[in-house]
């Protein structure tokens, strides 16, 4: 993509005083050993050097987000999802984000021996996403199908079946029904799990043969687990260690993608556009064996959860350093603020079979039942009536303006965590321990 360069002006001026400030920081940076090779005085000034480039950054986007965002979407006329919006941003501020080979080349080191390149991307999302003209345009373009999802829709009308490295997608009597199915790693979520998870649930919506949508976990061939169903382990933090979690392409994405897309449905031109722009359906979810973090998180979207008896649910930001992704907005309206504060601050665990479990699981079954149970809820939400109540309920539970200034703190305070010297640490001893 190419763009034209900023007209003179005050965004220009801000702009070239924020490059100047850039240029030093690298300059000095570059005259450093790799962070993980830093005496404690060489962090120190490497941070100090950052610090003021990530102020300066900051304070151009207090005053110029939106010039910005418009420039690089031709005023609004464009939909760019956040993967396309922060290299938009490179190629037309330098600086101002990092650019493409950069980020390259920051990927292919572990975490602990990156510069923190992504936390710029964190600046510039949080500016955006904060702001009331262009943070609700970029949360509608990241309502749209993907393009792989419609590349893969004809193939699933005809056959009812799409098969990814992380899901396995199934319609059957009018049920979207998505299998994790990530068998080796107990379903820990990952940039690829993110990808396929957004493709299948624009699928199911896509499709006008589903009424309604099913997420399970599916049988593992992990030693320890082996032939048992397992809902989700939450984020891979061996990948984390290893510096292949990204802040765009899956905390980011995962949260404005496929997750936003349970609550809200996905945006497409349909007949019903003119008082809509919306498709949505309900969702059900069965948890065997346990869902941990990011697995917890999403049983906060759907409009049903069942869980065996013997199933928990944790939510271990505390041990792993980070945010749980939208769960400290969601989780009070469910629990209260005290238990919330219990399971995210202090990492307690939640049984399926005490009675804090209700506050969080509508249906707990013995596991021998709840094949059949899960047969029962999907029937109960193939009515025409529900998808009105769904749509009023998420309308009145978590306000679109809301969310969107949740998410923008939550872009540059997960960047930040992402880079803590705790968080290094934490997932470095874990890999080093599960290796």
């Amino acid at each position: 993509m190419t763009t034209a360069p900023p007209r003179p002006g005050p965004v220009l001026d801000g702009w070239q005083r924020l490059t100047d400030t850039v240029r030093q920081a690298e300059k000095t940076l570059s005259a450093l050993p790799t962070p993980a090779d830093r005496t404690a005085a060489q962090r120190a000034a490497a941070d100090a050097v950052k610090n003021r480039a990530r102020a300066e950054r900051a304070g151009f986007l207090d005053m110029h987000a939106d010039a910005v965002y418009d420039r690089l979407t031709d005023g609004r006329a464009r939909e760019l999802r956040i993967g396309e919006l922060v290299e938009a941003a490179a190629t037309a501020y330098p600086g101002l984000v990092p650019a493409a080979d950069l980020l390259e080349r920051e990927r292919a080191r572990p975490q602990a021996d990156k510069e923190g390149h992504e936390i710029d991307q964190g600046i510039f999302l949080r500016a955006v996403l904060r702001s009331p003209v262009s943070g609700p345009h970029l949360l509608a373009a990241m309502l749209r199908p993907t393009d792989r999802a419609l590349a893969l829709l004809p193939e699933f009308r005809r056959t009812g079946v799409v098969r990814t490295t992380a899901v396995r997608l199934e319609r059957r009597d009018g049920v979207a029904r998505l299998t994790l199915c990530r068998d080796d790693r107990l379903n820990a979520e990952d940039d690829q799990q993110v990808d396929d998870m957004e493709t299948a649930v624009d699928l199911a919506l896509l499709d006008p043969e589903v009424r309604v949508g099913l997420v399970r976990g599916g049988e593992m061939s992990h030693p320890r687990y082996r032939g048992r169903r397992v809902f989700s382990a939450g984020i891979n933090l061996k990948n984390l260690s290893s510096g292949d979690i990204s802040l765009v392409g899956f905390l980011l994405r995962r949260e404005l993608g496929y997750l936003h897309k349970l609550v809200r449905g996905i945006r497409t031109e349909h007949p019903a556009a003119w008082h809509t722009p919306y498709t949505e359906k309900p969702w059900v979810a069965a948890v065997d064996g346990f869902a941990i973090g990011g697995g917890a998180q999403l049983l906060l979207v759907f409009d049903h959860v069942l869980a065996a008896s013997d199933a928990y649910l944790s939510l271990p930001a505390a041990k792993e350093g980070i945010i749980p992704g939208v769960a400290n907005f969601r989780f009070g309206r469910y629990v209260g603020p005290r238990l919330s504060r219990q399971v995210i601050l202090e990492g307690r665990r939640i049984r399926a079979a005490e009675p804090a479990a209700r506050l969080l699981v509508d249906e707990v079954v013995e596991p021998e039942e709840l094949d059949a149970a899960v047969e029962r809820s999907l029937a109960r939400f193939d009515g025409d009536a529900v998808l009105a109540n769904r749509h009023m309920l998420n309308l009145a539970d978590e306000p679109a303006d809301a969310f969107r200034a949740y998410m923008a703190e939550f872009a540059l305070q997960q960047a930040l965590r992402l880079y803590g010297a705790d968080v290094i640490d934490k997932v470095g001893r874990f890999a080093a321990g599960s290796s």
